[in-house]
């Protein structure tokens, strides 16, 4: 179940940032919040691969 809510917030980010880079390439002027949501979704996807990688030292070193 989680896994499967790590790989929406993936494509949700992707999709985001695909948008605010179109919109830039457009010339059209993305909303201020669009920025935000893809650096909040990004932050999440970072400090679980942080969690990941900690879990996993731990286990083998402890």
């Amino acid at each position: 179940m989680f896994d499967m809510t790590r790989v929406w917030a993936m494509l949700t980010g992707l999709l985001l940032a695909i948008g605010y880079f179109a919109a830039l390439y457009l010339r059209a002027a993305p909303s201020d919040l669009l920025p935000m949501l893809v650096t909040a979704i990004g932050g999440f996807e970072l400090f679980l691969f942080g969690q990941d990688v900690w879990l996993k030292r731990k286990g083998r070193h402890g």
